[in-house]
């Protein structure tokens, strides 16, 4: 097998793997389940699972390589971890939250924790224009805005760093 990136997350999971998935996929775009594959009797012997379960989901989300791991219910998701979604318009940014955002949780910021448990940050680039503005007081004025918000509505935020 040949893999594209060096680097790829692995997500883990407590049976749910193969739903994240095909949620994910069905997100974004350019996206794909790559293969699944199950646990053999070693997996009941070791791991208690039933053979023909799922173990593992490789997929792609928009070309970057993932893996859905079930492991078990020994660990959870934190925002210690979160992916980054890079939008270029509202109407982009509005997309991802809705979707992400059923059966999940507004977080500040930008930020949500979707039915999975997962975190991500949808950023509209225009944020990152306004939070790296030369003048100070509209990066301020953009900043202050931003943290008052859940999802980003980039046309507050650029009225708030004008003043």
């Amino acid at each position: 097998m040949q893999f594209a990136q060096k680097i790829a997350p692995c997500l883990w999971f407590d049976g749910q793997a193969e739903d994240a998935a095909k949620f994910y996929t069905g997100i974004f775009p350019n996206s794909k389940i790559v293969v699944v594959s199950r646990y053999g009797e070693a997996g009941r012997e070791i791991h208690g699972q039933e053979p023909g379960t799922v173990l593992t989901v490789a997929f792609e989300l928009d070309g970057q390589p993932f893996t859905a791991l079930n492991g078990g219910p020994q660990f959870k998701f934190s925002e210690a971890i979160s992916f980054q979604i890079y939008c270029k318009d509202q109407r982009e940014v509005d997309s991802y939250w809705q979707k992400l955002t059923a059966g999940g949780q507004e977080q500040p910021c930008g930020w949500l924790r979707d039915r999975f448990g997962v975190s991500w940050q949808v950023v509209p680039t225009a944020l990152l224009d306004l939070l790296q503005d030369p003048d100070p007081g509209r990066a301020s004025r953009a900043m202050e805005s931003m943290l008052r918000m859940k999802k980003i509505d980039i046309d507050e935020v650029k009225r708030a760093a004008d003043g």
